[in-house]
């Protein structure tokens, strides 16, 4: 399998694919701290490799991890089966996790998680295959909800990769049920970041931009409270 991602959730995933004994033919990404003991390749562009990719993939499965590089095709087309575990719940927190986190609480959202999916021509549009749920409190705060999310990211992982290696997963066709209760689809990115103004007198404003210990991971959302001021 291949991983494609960066920071501390992506190595956290080869660590333990590596430990409960799956190979591990490669790990991309855009940052050179990133190298482990499994073979490397520092890009920014995953697209520009898919050849190298199919050669050395021994069982077809790539994983997306806190990864922010779009497949794109022919990639997507090659036979490899790309799957990506995103830091909320799809389709109503699509998007930059730091974004959609944001919203979320100013939403009133009252659950956040992570998610397993197929990937596919869209973001964050592919087939949804697991998810992990936890509630978001009346006092919640920012750095509260993104530190959660990741931690849900990661058991998400632990407990969906025997399933992706075996092809247990729901057959193709099918998708997760989404419960009645769920918000809409919603879509965070840049642009969302610079609507925020208009949110600063939202009761809960405070608790959304509290940062905290997060904060020197989420630059563009620091950004975008600034511009508030």
């Amino acid at each position: 399998m291949i991983f494609v991602g960066r920071g501390a959730l992506l190595r956290r995933a080869v660590d333990f694919a590596l430990t409960v004994g799956h190979r591990v033919d490669l790990v991309c990404s855009d940052d050179p701290s990133d190298a482990t003991a499994a073979p490397f390749l520092h890009t920014t562009d995953i697209n520009a490799h898919q050849e190298r990719l199919r050669a050395e993939c021994t069982d077809g499965i790539v994983w997306s991890i806190n990864n922010l590089m779009l497949f794109r095709t022919p990639l997507l087309e090659s036979g490899l089966r790309i799957y990506n575990i995103h830091n909320g719940l799809l389709p109503q927190h699509r998007g930059l996790p730091s974004a959609a986190v944001l919203f979320a609480i100013l939403h009133g959202h009252t659950e956040y998680g992570a998610t397993l999916h197929e990937v596919d021509q869209g973001i964050d549009t592919g087939r949804v295959l697991a998810e992990q749920r936890f509630g978001i409190g009346p006092d919640a705060r920012y750095h509260q909800v993104l530190l959660r999310g990741v931690q849900n990211c990661h058991q998400l992982f632990e407990r969906s990769l025997s399933a992706v290696v075996a092809g247990s997963l729901p057959p193709s066709g099918t998708a997760l049920p989404r419960p009645a209760h769920d918000p809409p689809s919603g879509y965070y990115g840049l642009r969302a970041l610079r609507d925020l103004a208009r949110y600063s007198d939202d009761p809960a404003y405070a608790r959304a931009t509290d940062l905290g210990v997060t904060a020197a991971f989420v630059p563009e959302v620091e950004a975008a409270i600034a511009r508030t001021v």
